[in-house]
């Protein structure tokens, strides 16, 4: 009775399934995880829940149903986040719907994601760069070129805004965080470039359907 309770008040916040993880996100990961490095073009799932400690079952669900390999877990305060990754893209299909057998949900439980800010900073000052390029963990950025940051709630569909840019546009990847209160995407490139991956990437996280929740100022 106390597991099944706990399990109920388990909240889906994000779903993100990424049927063909682009190159500079894969290498992203593989800096910052802990756990088993992803390879460009695999596919990919983010889960992110709450309360955060809740994740360890759901990784536990993961692996005993399927042969994914996880690459990141974050268990904080809140919120909890798990991806996992595979070559066989229904291998990651079949993990998503046990981990949603698991948390009694649906894909379309998730919380419906929003973009909380949209920046495009044209022809970037030399000390700015610099300071951003002391604290990233993907590509540098060079004086004079755009960057573009993107903060999204939930913060997992932050991964989703970086690969959709990927795809749509000739940009680097400075950093993307997709855990925590908000996530967020630092983008990089020639203005018109910046300018198409800004657009992709908003137009991907406003996509997702999702459930409407009333918004906090939770911190994490």
């Amino acid at each position: 009775m106390l597991i099944a309770a706990r399990m109920s008040a388990s909240q889906l916040r994000a779903y993100v399934f990424l049927d063909s993880l682009q190159p500079q996100l894969a290498a992203h990961i593989c800096t910052t995880c802990r756990g088993y490095f992803p390879v460009p073009y695999v596919a990919s799932l983010f889960i992110e829940i709450a309360p955060g400690m809740a994740i360890h079952r759901v990784i536990d669900t993961a692996l005993k149903s399927t042969s994914v390999h996880p690459a990141t877990l974050v268990v904080e305060r809140a919120f909890g986040m798990l991806e996992v990754h595979h070559e066989d893209k229904g291998e990651v299909r079949s993990a998503g719907d046990a981990i949603l057998r698991h948390l009694g949900a649906k894909e379309e439980d998730r919380v419906k994601p929003r973009v909380v800010s949209n920046t495009i900073i044209r022809a970037i000052e030399p000390m700015h760069a610099m300071i951003i390029d002391k604290i990233r963990f993907g590509s540098m950025i060079e004086p004079g070129k755009s960057l573009f940051i993107l903060e999204t709630e939930p913060a997992a569909y932050a991964v989703l805004a970086a690969n959709e840019a990927e795809k749509a546009a000739e940009v680097r990847l400075i950093d993307v965080t997709p855990f925590g209160a908000f996530g967020r995407l630092y983008m990089a490139g020639d203005e018109a470039e910046i300018d198409s991956a800004a657009a992709a990437a908003t137009a991907a996280v406003q996509g997702i359907t999702g459930k409407e929740v009333q918004r906090g100022d939770a911190k994490n």
